[in-house]
């Protein structure tokens, strides 16, 4: 489908950054839904890296062991014919579940910040990216993936209120853990996703921002959704006149 095709069905990129634990991921997955778009999963991706790494480790600091690990992995997503849901496979294995655990969540940032594992997956996202009508939320989604998305959106909350919603979404999955370790673990990632050097966390000018930190879960999506319709609207308005 061509770029003037996709302007008339008023297709666009919604790029949704911010801190961890904000709700990026659940607000990004229900408005796919709501507007028939396909979602992308960034940080799964990262995720799914990362446990690799756990499971077969690799020097993070030279590059031709980050290559070659690369080289090894395979991610590719597929919904689940039971719930819809969307699942993170990793060299054919369902890693859903375990790329979610909290030993994951206290490596990925060191992961994600390899400049040759952000090249590699920033070039699998453009591509399937580039027909439209995607929603992908993550850290330099707005900066770096997608710089010329019609909309950007930067999610922010408070350390308390993410931390509750990480303890919850943790312990329906039955993972054992404690509300200050969390805090500790959000707050590190914050720090490290904030100052490194490779895409770095930050809003861009362009990008409006959504605190969610008073907000119920279907408020924070409702907003998001208005936001793209409009956003739809203005894009069909200026394929009809040029």
């Amino acid at each position: 489908m061509s770029t003037k095709e996709t302007f008339w069905m008023g297709k666009i990129v919604i790029a949704i950054d911010g801190q961890s634990g904000c709700g990026k991921s659940s607000t990004a997955k229900a408005v796919a839904k709501i507007l028939g778009y396909t979602y992308l999963d960034s940080g799964a991706m990262y995720r799914a890296v990362a446990l690799h790494h756990l499971n077969h480790p690799f020097e993070l600091t030279d590059q031709g062991s980050v290559q070659k690990a690369l080289n090894q992995v395979k991610i590719s997503f597929q919904q689940n014919p039971k719930t819809g849901k969307q699942e993170t496979y990793l060299n054919g294995q369902n890693v859903e579940d375990e790329i979610r655990e909290m030993k994951v969540s206290q490596n990925v940032s060191k992961v994600a910040a390899i400049r040759e594992i952000r090249e590699a997956m920033v070039a699998q996202q453009r591509a399937l990216g580039e027909a439209k009508g995607v929603v992908m939320d993550g850290r330099d989604i707005g900066s770096v993936v997608f710089p010329n998305a019609e909309l950007k959106i930067f999610m922010t909350a408070n350390l308390h209120t993410r931390a509750r919603r990480r303890l919850e979404e943790l312990s329906s999955m039955g993972n054992v853990t404690t509300l200050e370790e969390i805090k500790e673990n959000l707050a590190e990632r914050d720090r490290l996703d904030s100052s490194r050097e490779e895409s770095p966390l930050r809003k861009m000018p362009d990008a409006i921002e959504v605190d969610t930190s008073h907000l119920q879960f279907e408020d924070q999506v409702n907003q998001v959704v208005q936001l793209a319709r409009e956003k739809i609207e203005k894009v069909k308005s200026y394929a009809s006149n040029n």
